[in-house]
């Protein structure tokens, strides 16, 4: 469904997403590209297919060498650094101390103890040797700059001596040489490589702006690393790279980021193992490329968590067109919906329905006004492939746990996440290998711009708006579980509608207004876009979402399984909680659902019902019951010699059921009945042994298609067409509705009688 973000009188664009997928899609340069996805631009038109699927890993991208993990000192081979107060004491060659400042000049071994209380550690090595530091309890505070400042070196390498703890800070505010110069701006700041090992402790307050940050790459091989920031607490330009660790941060910004926007080989962020429990006012990890993460423990909150997200308004623009589809292109083969499915509103408008009447809601259009001709109008697809047009005040805040701006790859490792924006999110793709995932997320729980796929893991989405995006979702193996507010997963994005944009500014009320025509042949754009019961923009697209193998839950406010597009599941189990509401559906598609494998059911409202397809190989029954049945309430399936094909306790009040198994037959006797108990244990609501008893029977039939449509009556058929809220420009009158129509006729069947198994 089409969003929009308010927080307070602000809006929150999407289009900031979209806007990055162009800005960031090309992938880091490596041996190996994670669910790597090709995009093809022709005109305005862009279209996402997944062409390979492999894994990055740490090693593909990150080279230690042997200063890296070097930790030995000897006191004979080392320059001993005493700190005192605002001075200090130096035994050895290669640093000198002068007005509180211990300038290192040459590569070496400097072996720093002692409290330095307003002074400043100065690396300026001329000849780009290797200089390694190692804190042995020392207490580093500069009241006016960095207390380690990197200029100059081939590399920097800081142990922290095993028992040891230590400290470097810096104030509030910086004193530069003048005001062209700004760096540097962290309590450690480097601008050479820099690299941490040891087993010691190292504490960070970053009272300025940041905590830790190089300006090439930096490492961290072990070590127990707290940072507190201003802003980001750990921050590389070229790389962030984690071999291992026990990393805390709180940041008023971004938690761990790497920033090189202009390699597309550079940029990343890598991590083999630790743990790391981040809190941050803005992104928990962010990388401008490729994030990868082979293991690793995370406990990571953005902006508050998800209770702070800004509030969503799922916004319904009925009409557009007349009529049966409300003027727009139905579902290209979606089997064939009943005829007798309930009554519809006939006559009575919805009371969510905007009032919009003489608004061009056909087009999908929304029309923002500016507050000043200052501010930037855009026109934005949204993850739903909607086109409109909106007026950015202001850009909205980044609060996502894991970022990418190309790929992210998960290989392993916990997560456990409560972010107000995307939990994972990448500007390209996502790839799940492996790892155990407890998200909340006040936007998306996992979402990619191009290519989502799963390949395995235990991934439990306890909150979000919606659970799992992307322009093309693969689930090969794993277990999901989402809970969303709207969609539960949603095929979407990927594909841009081509506009022609016309923008008026009007000089006395200093607002403008965007029109955006679609450019189409012998037919109202209008009509041509229009989506089932004249749902606007929701035309066919090239949206995906492939099931192969593992287990997917949905407990869903909006619609549970939603493609702007088509579905195909070849194998696995996928269980749908689906809308209570008659404005969403289970199953939501514009192309086909192409079933050849795996066991589907899918509960929820009557009134948008679709079911399976008949280019499925593997056939599905689709009941719609004569009431709404409450949470809980068993539906059972059962063959003519009492075979079990489903015993199912939907989460939430439901009139409608889709069951698709390996066990039907598109000939076969079937029996449906309503409540009763199992002797079986659930999962997820749904029965697999046990045996089923004391239920009303609903209606008895024989299946006479791959997918056959029945309600209490018997086995349905009727016109193709779906019915809706259709109509004129803006809102329309109401059809028969979609998936329901208001009479049809039966044939094989048994009706509705008391009698109870």
């Amino acid at each position: 469904m089409k969003k929009k973000m308010i927080a307070g009188s602000k809006l929150w664009s999407i289009a900031m997403i979209t806007a990055l997928v162009t800005a960031c899609s090309a992938p880091a340069a490596t041996n190996t590209t994670a669910n790597a996805a090709t995009t093809t631009t022709t005109g305005t038109t862009k279209t996402v297919s997944v062409s390979e699927q492999t894994s990055v890993k740490f090693a593909d991208l990150v080279s230690l060498d042997a200063d890296d993990t070097n930790v030995s000192w000897t006191e004979a081979d080392s320059t001993i650094i005493k700190l005192n107060g605002t001075t200090a004491a130096v035994t050895g060659s290669g640093a000198k101390v002068a007005n509180g400042t211990i300038t290192i000049s040459e590569a070496g071994t400097y072996v720093l103890s002692g409290e330095l209380t307003d002074g400043q550690i100065v690396v300026n090595v001329a000849d780009k040797g290797v200089v390694h530091l190692v804190l042995n309890g020392a207490k580093i505070n500069d009241n006016d700059s960095a207390g380690i400042y990197i200029q100059k070196a081939g590399k920097a390498v800081i142990t922290l001596e095993k028992g040891t703890k230590n400290e470097v800070s810096d104030g509030k505010t910086y004193v530069y040489a003048d005001d062209t110069t700004d760096e540097p701006d962290a309590a450690i700041f480097s601008k050479a490589d820099l690299t941490f090992n040891g087993t010691g402790q190292l504490t960070v307050t970053g009272n300025y702006n940041e905590g830790i940050t190089s300006k090439d790459d930096l490492k961290i091989i072990s070590g127990t690393i707290n940072v507190k920031a201003a802003d980001d607490g750990i921050k590389g330009k070229d790389m962030v790279a984690i071999q291992a660790g026990t990393i805390t941060i709180d940041a008023e910004g971004d938690g761990i980021k790497s920033t090189n926007d202009t390699d597309t080989s550079k940029g990343f962020v890598a991590i083999a193992d630790g743990t790391f429990n981040i809190e941050s006012g803005s992104d928990g990890i962010q990388a401008e490329t490729a994030l990868v993460t082979d293991g690793g423990t995370y406990n990571i909150v953005t902006a508050g968590g998800s209770a702070n997200a800004p509030a969503k308004v799922e916004e319904r623009p009925f009409g557009g067109g007349g009529g049966g589809f409300g003027g727009g292109t139905p579902p290209t083969d979606m089997g064939t919906p009943p005829t007798d499915m309930g009554t519809p509103p006939d006559g009575e408008r919805p009371a969510d329905m905007p009032d919009n009447a003489g608004g061009n809601a056909a087009a999908g259009t929304n029309n923002v006004a500016a507050s000043s001709s200052a501010n930037t109008a855009t026109t934005e697809t949204n993850a739903d492939a909607d086109t409109a047009t909106t007026t950015t005040e202001e850009e909205s805040i980044s609060a996502k746990a894991l970022k990418a701006g190309t790929d992210l790859t998960v290989n392993g490792g916990t997560y456990t996440i409560d972010s107000m924006d995307d939990s994972l999110h990448s500007n390209s793709n996502v790839t799940v290998n492996d790892g155990t995932f407890s998200l909340k997320s006040g936007d998306d729980g996992i979402h990619a711009d191009q290519a989502l796929t799963i390949n395995g893991g235990d991934i439990t989405i306890a909150n979000s708006y919606e659970g799992l995006e992307g322009a093309i979702i693969t689930l090969n193996d794993g277990n999901v579980d989402v809970t969303a507010s709207d969609d539960g997963v949603n095929a979407a994005g990927g594909e841009e509608t081509t506009t022609t944009a016309t923008t008026e500014t009007s000089q006395n009320t200093g607002t403008t207004g965007t029109t955006s025509t679609t450019d189409q042949t012998g037919t109202n754009a209008a009509q041509q876009n229009g989506g089932p019961g004249g749902m606007p923009g929701e035309s066919s697209g090239n949206n995906e979402l492939h099931i192969n193998g593992g287990s997917l839950t949905v407990n869903a406010g909006g619609d549970g399984l939603d493609a702007n597009g088509s579905i195909y599941m070849t194998g696995g189990t996928v269980i749908v909680n689906g809308p209570t509401d008659n404005g969403n559906g289970a199953l939501d598609y514009d192309g086909t659902f192409e079933m050849s494998g795996g066991y589907l059911v899918a509960a929820g409202s009557s009134g948008m019902a679709q079911g399976t397809s008949d280019a499925s190989t593997q056939n599905a029954i689709v009941m719609t019951f004569p009431s709404t049945q409450k949470a809980g309430t068993l539906v059972h399936v059962e063959d003519s010699e009492g075979n079990n094909i489903l015993t199912f306790a939907p989460a939430k009040d439901y009139q409608s059921v889709v069951v698709s198994s390996p066990d039907l037959k598109a000939d076969g006797s079937y029996v449906i009945y309503s409540g009763g108990t199992s002797t079986g244990t659930a999962v997820d609501g749904l029965y697999t042994d046990g045996t089923y008893s004391g239920g009303t029977k609903i209606v008895a039939f024989q299946s006479t298609s791959n997918v056959t449509w029945v309600n209490e009556s018997g086995v349905t058929t009727a016109q193709s067409g779906m019915g809706g809220f259709g109509g004129g420009n803006g809102q329309g009158g109401f059809g028969g509705g979609r998936g329901r129509g208001q009479s049809g006729t039966t044939s094989d069947s048994t009706s509705t009688t008391d009698s109870a198994k």
